[in-house]
């Protein structure tokens, strides 16, 4: 096989490798020995690719951020309203998590206490959701503009994050999808109105 397919196969294993131990060990407990073990390379082979633990995980990190990034993005762009375009971007962050478990918890639960690098990493995608709700405001009234302070959005995006990454630490990442109603109703209704969001959230 040509040398590019084979590291580029060789780094996928390692970040793979590295999900699975550190949902095994928690991040602190992770050895570059554990991450080896489980991506059947050896460690010679994981230091022609990473330099430390740290620079696997912010790989790893990167990697599931960037697709989950362009899933959302992907969802949102493709409904005709804003609605229902936080619906459909909420269930592709839902899928992408429930579907690769591992992966769920590194981003969303690990990534807290792997250092600063990543953590700051952390922070900005959690930043990146705040314009798909701050797009709800347009086109509001008054009456609704003027009960939506400056932090409303964020404070949306904690509170959804905080419940996803509460179900993950519960080991319960494979339901995530059964979150999606609750979430849209609650990220909906300061723009559109209780009765409405719990109309979308509920569609099938």
């Amino acid at each position: 096989m040509p040398r590019e397919f084979v590291v580029h196969n060789q780094r996928e294993r390692l970040i793979a490798g590295l999900a699975e131990a550190v949902a095994e060990n928690g991040y602190g407990g992770t050895t570059i020995g554990h991450i080896t073990r489980q991506a059947a390379v050896s460690r010679r082979t994981f230091y022609e690719h990473f330099g430390s633990k740290d620079e696997c995980f912010v790989a790893a990190y990167d990697t599931v951020m960037e697709e989950l990034r362009e899933r959302v993005s992907e969802a949102f762009d493709a409904e005709g309203d804003w609605p229902h375009a936080v619906r459909a971007g909420i269930a592709a962050m839902l899928s992408l998590l429930a579907a690769e478990p591992n992966l769920a918890r590194l981003c969303m639960v690990e990534a807290l206490v792997a250092g600063p690098v990543v953590v700051e990493r952390y922070d900005a995608a959690i930043q990146s959701l705040v314009p798909y709700f701050k797009a709800g405001r347009e086109g509001r009234s008054k009456e609704v503009l003027s009960r939506l302070s400056p932090t409303t959005e964020e404070a949306l995006v904690g509170g959804m994050v905080s419940l996803i990454s509460r179900r993950i630490i519960a080991g319960k990442s494979t339901e995530l999808e059964s979150l999606l109603p609750d979430l849209v109703e609650f990220t909906l209704t300061p723009y559109i109105g209780s009765a409405e969001a719990a109309k979308i959230a509920r569609e099938g």
